[in-house]
Formats: C-alpha cells, sequence, structure tokens
C-alpha cells in the first residue's frame, strides 16, 4: 500500500444516548502506542490506506471516519512486480513538487530579505517549513478549482499558478501586483487562478471558502452545469477554536460540499502552544463530530500529504462530501518578521529543522533514482533566476496613484459621502484625484 495508515471507526457522538455509550466512545480513542506525530496517539488498531479509511465515510450507517496517516511507506513491493511500479510518484510528479516546494522557499526568503531593506511594509508572514502541504494539496488542483488562504498566503498563490512577478509586486505594494498593490502581504487574490483571497483575521476565509463550495454544487445540481469543482480552505491551528470553525463543517456536512478543509496545525498560534490553548488537541476528531472523516497526516513529508490529497480532493469532486485533514507541520521562521521567536524552545526548532519537507522530498529522489544532483541544480537556478527576475519586475514597477485608493471602497461611490458644498465627493474631480481639501 502508498499509504501506512492507522485508522478507527468513531460513532457519531450525537447517537449516544447513555453513560456506557459514551465510555465505549472514549475507549476507542485510547493510546494503542508511542507516536512522534501530536495527533497520531489516540488511534486505534486497523491499519488501512488512507484511500480506504476515508471511503468508507461514503458507505458509513450512524458512522464516521477519523484516520491518521502517521507513516507512509513506499507500496509493498508484489512478488514478479518491478520496483518502479511500486514508487510514490513518478520522475516526472516529483520534480514538479521539488520545483513548486523550492519556489515557495526561495520566494519567502527572498521577502526576507527585501521586508529588512524597507521594500514591503505592515506584517509579512512566512512559510518557511510548511511546503509540503501547499504543494501537496494545491498542485493536484485544476484552473477552475479555488483555494481560500490566510495571511500566510504568498505560498499558495505561486503553487495555484500566480505568477511570482505579480505576488512580489504585490508585496511591494505596486500596480502590477496581483491585487494592484492595495492587497499587500495578507490579502492575495487572483480571480484568473481563482484564488479567492488572503485573510488577516484568522477564520474569516472559512466562510468564504465554504460559500465557494456551495456554488460548485448549486452549479452541478440547480442550473444542471457540468461542474466539478473543488474548494480547499486553508487555516491554522489557532483558528479551530474559532466559531466559524465549527459553523462552516456543520454546513458542509450537511449540504456534502465539494470543499476540503486543511488544517495546517504548525503548533504555535503566534506564541501561544497549540497544546496549551485547546482541550484537545487532536483537530482531526472534530471532523467525525460534524459527520464527515477526519484524517491526521505529518504534514512534514510531501508524498504523505499527497496521499491524503488525492483521496479528498477525489471524494469532494464525486460529491461524496468534505473531508478536515490535519496537517502537523512547523515554521521554521517566527509568527511574522516583525517576531524575534524567543517563546518557542530551541531544541524543538532544532528537532522540526532535520525534518526539512524539501531535504525529504530530495532524499526520496535521490534513493530512488527519480532525479539526479545535476537535474534538481538546474531546477535550483531556473527558480533563482524566476525570483531574481521578480525583484526587478516589483522594484521597477509604478506606485499606485492617489485616486486609485477610493476605488473598490464602495459599491455605491456615493457612499464617500457629501461635501461641504453639497455636491455628492465622488462628483469633485480634485477629490478621485485625491487633491480636494476635506
Amino acid at each position: 500500500m502508498a499509504c501506512s495508515a492507522t485508522a478507527k471507526i468513531i460513532h457519531n457522538p450525537l447517537v449516544l444516548s447513555s453513560s456506557r455509550s459514551a465510555e465505549k466512545y472514549e475507549s476507542c480513542c485510547k493510546i494503542s502506542g508511542p507516536s512522534s506525530l501530536l495527533g497520531s496517539k489516540f488511534l486505534g488498531k486497523k491499519l488501512l490506506s488512507a484511500k480506504s479509511a476515508i471511503s468508507l465515510a461514503s458507505r458509513r450507517s450512524g458512522a464516521v471516519v477519523a484516520v491518521s496517516s502517521d507513516v507512509v511507506k513506499e507500496k509493498k513491493v508484489k512478488s514478479g512486480s518491478s520496483a518502479a511500479s511500486n514508487l510514490l510518484i513518478t520522475k516526472e510528479e516529483g520534480l514538479v513538487l521539488y520545483e513548486d516546494m523550492y519556489l515557495g522557499r526561495a520566494f519567502e526568503d527572498m521577502c526576507a530579505q527585501m521586508y529588512y531593506r524597507g521594500k514591503m511594509f505592515g506584517f509579512v508572514h512566512l512559510y518557511n517549513g510548511q511546503e509540503a502541504v501547499s504543494t501537496g494539496f494545491i498542485k493536484l488542483l485544476k484552473q477552475e478549482d479555488c483555494v481560500v488562504s490566510t495571511y500566510r498566503d504568498h505560498v499558495h498563490s505561486l503553487s495555484k499558478g500566480v505568477p511570482a512577478r505579480q505576488v512580489m509586486s504585490e508585496l511591494f505594494g505596486k500596480t502590477t501586483g496581483c491585487c494592484r498593490g492595495q492587497g499587500g502581504s495578507m490579502h492575495m487574490f487572483s480571480k484568473e487562478h481563482n484564488v479567492l483571497g488572503g485573510f488577516a483575521f484568522i477564520g474569516e476565509g472559512i466562510p468564504v471558502a465554504t460559500g465557494a463550495a456551495f456554488t460548485s454544487k448549486y452549479k452541478r445540481e440547480v442550473l444542471k452545469e457540468d461542474c466539478d469543482e473543488v474548494t480547499l480552505a486553508f487555516f491554522g491551528d489557532g483558528t479551530c477554536n474559532n466559531g466559524q470553525f465549527f459553523e462552516c463543517l456543520n454546513m458542509a456536512a450537511l449540504w456534502k460540499l465539494p470543499i476540503v478543509f486543511v488544517v495546517e496545525n504548525n503548533l504555535w498560534a503566534i506564541g501561544m502552544s497549540h497544546l496549551r490553548s485547546t482541550s484537545d488537541p487532536q483537530i482531526w476528531k472534530k471532523g467525525p463530530a460534524f459527520g464527515m472523516p477526519g484524517v491526521h497526516v505529518d504534514g512534514m513529508d510531501v508524498l504523505k500529504v499527497r496521499e491524503v490529497a488525492q483521496e479528498a480532493i477525489g471524494r469532494a469532486r464525486r460529491g461524496e462530501g468534505p473531508t478536515l485533514v490535519e496537517c502537523e507541520t512547523y515554521r521554521f521562521r517566527g509568527h511574522s518578521l516583525a517576531d524575534p521567536d524567543e517563546l518557542r524552545d530551541p531544541a524543538e526548532k532544532a528537532r522540526y529543522a532535520t525534518r526539512d519537507p524539501i531535504t525529504a522530498l530530495k532524499k526520496y529522489l535521490f534513493e530512488n533514482n527519480l532525479a539526479n544532483e545535476a537535474e534538481l541544480k538546474a531546477v535550483d537556478k531556473k527558480i533563482d533566476e524566476i525570483i531574481e527576475d521578480s525583484v526587478e519586475f516589483a522594484d521597477a514597477s509604478p506606485v499606485p496613484a492617489r485616486n486609485q485608493l477610493l476605488e473598490n471602497v464602495f459599491a455605491d461611490p456615493r457612499g464617500f459621502g457629501i461635501g461641504p458644498d453639497g455636491k455628492y465627493r465622488c462628483e469633485d474631480p480634485k477629490f478621485t484625484e485625491g487633491t480636494a481639501q476635506v
């Protein structure tokens, strides 16, 4: 099997009518053995592939599935089969994954340089260390599928296909940015690539993603369009104590919406440890509570993430409903570039640094003869040139005109109010130019 995953059918808590039933529910979540992963220590004993475990949800009868993709191994070699047939990915797929992950890392490293040189303003949240999640999920999507992100949104946009030039220009606040310089670091948006935004406040993107998924279902079932679009909602562990998270899980399960809720659990909500802030740190268990599969996966391994993502996205595309996926990952920098990162234990940071997702993928490619050093260095050179070009392009691009500040604020321009002369301010040319006396 491509994925060694621990799974257990968990009966819906809503049907537990007695204390004895509640005891049975608790007993099915007891520790079955130690694990290096936070969310995998309360799992059952039966081993299934991620695909098989998640698929059980579509055949459930008063039960839902919680599965942990704890350790993904290579497919077991069957007698008489070639080694190549048991690889998790092809050479072409491996190079695509590596290029996307290296693009994300190199882009964010350049953002740090530009921020400290005064080219970027406000808060800038980098994605270093979490690349396996973005690449593992988004590279499986189609152009028309939607992505909704958080304030840590640069790499999600790049993975979805937004050009590095547009993302860097947006960070520089230039008109050539994907939001014409009006969004900045935390508000990437691209209609062309169906990136529906980064959102600065935690949880506020989840209802938008749920609405996008509802749109897809409405197109297919009411308008009878040929529509199998899927939406990915990315958010962090800190968001999972937010009311919008629970409300949208309920609606998505109730209406069987084509959405995957992707929790990027990097263990820290700014400076608050996930273990200190959550009564039950196993976020994936919240999925079964609402009638959808809950999955825990090692978010530092792109191949593990990718396999879980394939099944979750496939379920949504087939009309089988939502999935909650908890990707346990780690950010290699502070919460933002303004964060000195003094609260996390240096030993913890060093431990996760040894699990660098890009290094792990390179090792897999080398060990399975899918790529050599020269090929990966060629990829590195290509991406480095793209990043350098994006910086030069952004630096040379013009800043927005002052009158652009008044655009996209009110649907009705009369919302700008009435001036001292009794006329609508929007009718004063000087006002729209930004030169009127206010």
